[in-house]
Formats: structure tokens, C-alpha cells, sequence
């Protein structure tokens, strides 16, 4: 195949998340390009959209204990357990390179309790993140995890004090370990949330059978890769039709073929994830796939593919 860079059809792929705007649909997952560094300057970011920022918190953290990754047979367990260096040294060290190779990227953050998003959330205004997503659904926490997420009026509360806050638009990571993640999305909709990020893990765990513990060291962990794009997929398509702000679909995507899957359930752009950590190159590749997809099926526009799939 030919590079994207040769295609007349590169503007086909231009994507918007509210009034934000991005190259292409294909955003970098939280915890997979840690702050973004690594990839400053490089040719890759002409493919990518943008990328989402390890969740920050008030005060740095170390973290879950030791082993955090066990893979399985179609994904991966990891209780990472939101290690990051805290929003302070993220504003001093790391948010200065940023914006100096204006990159296009979201700013992610978690707490434990409302009082720190806001703070998070008036911290963040000084960042040059196109938005802030606010985690508010990780089940690799002991609290401010689920906790947040479990049901419509408690989701509502943190999102309604950090729009408050904050001066960027407002994203909103939700959990599919709930009854309802439909229900949790509108009651962050209706607190003010811009757009619903969805989705996060599924809670898993895995046992060593010769020691007879647990793989992990917190016993428990967020399963991702292509064991739950089904599941992500289903989750996406039955939210699209309840809320009116955009989703941003997350979820075992490995290939050209479940982003527009995604987009066709209803997501306006996607986060890839796990697939990072085999692929970290492969937005070149899907972009291209995409735009042939694109003019093969005479759509004028990749934003023409969301939610395609409900009519």
C-alpha cells in the first residue's frame, strides 16, 4: 500500500469531539503513551489525532504493587493502580514540551475524593490540553474508582463540581462494571459533561494454578484488548441513542476494521489501548486503511460513519 501522505482523500479523516478538532479519528489511550514524551517530533504524530495522558492526581503515586501485568490468551490484565508523578510536576516538567511541539493532546485525571478533581480540574486550565477527561471509573483503585461511576447520581455530583472548574471541554471515562453505563452517561451528560469516554476495563482476574495465587499482586485487574471489543461495541451502540454529546470509543481495537466499527456504532473518534504495546506504530496504517474504506464506499467524510450502523 501507499502512504496516507500520497492520498488526495488525508482530509477525509478529519474529526471533531465537540469544538475540538483532530487530523484523524485515532487517539492514543490513557497508560499507553504514559505523558507523551517519547513521541515528541515524530513522524507518527501525522497520523494520529492525539493522545490521552497517563490519569494525574493531586499528589504523585507509586502505584499497585508488584507483578501489575499478567497477559491472557486474547488481551491483558494490568493493575498499574494509576501510578503518575502528580499534576504539579506534570505543569513543570513535562507540559512545557508539550506545547512547545504543540501537541495535540487530552489531559487525564483521577481522585479519591470530589475536592481534588476540582482542584485537578482548576490546575488543568493552565495546561495547553485540548480537554481534560476525568477517569472516574478504574477498577484498579481501592477508592475513587467504581466509586464514582456506580451510579447516575453520584457521577453526577463530581462531573457537575469539576465543570464547574474547568475552562477546557470536559470529558467523562466510564465504566462498563456497572449495572447500567447507559444511565451513568446521562447523568453525566446532564451534568455537563462535553463528551463520554467509554470504555474502561473490565474487572478480571487470572490464577497461577502451580502457586496457587493470584497472577497479580492486587489480585484483581482491568481486562483490555480484543477479548472486550464486543462488549465495548455493545456498549457504544445502546448509549449512542440516550445522549446527544459525542462518545469516544475505547476497547480492543487492533485493526482499521473496529475503528470503523466503533464509528459506526456510534463513537465520533476512538482511544487504542492495549494494542500499543504490540503496535505503537500502527495509526499509519489504519489511517490509510480507513481513507481507502472511505473512498471505496464514496463517503465524503469519516464523521459520516457515526452511528451509522442505527440506521
Amino acid at each position: 500500500m501507499g502512504s496516507v501522505k500520497s492520498l488526495p482523500s488525508i482530509k477525509l479523516l478529519e474529526s471533531k469531539v465537540g469544538s475540538v478538532e483532530f487530523k484523524t479519528p485515532l487517539l492514543a489511550a490513557s497508560g499507553t503513551w504514559a505523558y507523551g514524551l517519547e513521541f515528541l517530533n515524530h513522524p507518527l504524530q501525522k497520523f494520529l489525532g492525539g493522545f490521552v495522558t497517563k490519569s494525574l492526581s493531586v499528589k504523585s503515586s507509586e502505584g499497585n504493587p508488584m507483578p501489575r501485568l499478567y497477559e491472557t490468551e486474547s488481551g491483558m490484565l494490568n493493575s498499574i493502580g494509576l501510578q503518575n508523578m502528580g499534576i504539579d510536576a506534570f505543569i513543570q516538567n513535562v507540559e512545557p514540551q508539550l506545547k512547545a511541539a504543540k501537541s495535540s493532546y487530552v489531559l487525564s485525571v483521577y481522585a479519591q475524593r470530589v475536592e481534588d478533581f476540582k482542584i485537578l480540574a482548576e490546575k488543568a486550565n493552565a495546561c495547553s490540553a485540548v480537554a481534560i477527561e476525568i477517569n472516574i471509573s478504574c477498577p484498579n483503585i481501592d477508592k475513587g474508582g467504581l466509586e464514582f461511576s456506580s451510579d447516575p447520581k453520584t457521577t453526577a455530583e463530581v462531573v457537575s463540581q469539576v465543570k464547574a472548574a474547568v475552562k477546557k471541554p470536559l470529558w467523562v471515562k466510564l465504566s462498563p462494571n456497572v449495572t447500567s453505563i447507559s444511565d451513568i452517561a446521562v447523568a453525566a451528560e446532564s451534568a455537563g459533561a462535553d463528551a463520554i469516554s467509554m470504555i474502561n476495563t473490565l474487572l478480571g482476574m487470572s490464577i497461577n494454578i502451580d502457586s496457587k495465587k493470584p497472577w497479580l499482586g492486587r489480585k484483581m485487574g482491568g481486562l483490555s484488548g480484543p477479548a472486550i471489543r464486543p462488549v465495548a461495541i455493545e456498549r457504544v451502540y445502546r448509549t449512542y441513542s440516550k445522549i446527544k454529546i459525542p462518545i469516544v470509543g475505547m476497547g480492543g481495537i487492533t485493526s482499521s476494521r473496529d475503528v470503523i466499527e466503533f464509528l459506526l456504532a456510534g463513537a465520533t473518534v476512538v482511544q487504542i489501548g492495549t494494542w500499543n504495546f504490540r503496535d505503537p506504530f500502527c495509526y499509519e496504517k489504519m489511517s490509510e486503511e480507513i481513507a481507502r474504506y472511505l473512498q471505496k464506499n464514496k463517503f465524503s467524510s469519516v464523521q459520516e460513519l457515526i452511528g451509522l450502523a442505527h440506521r
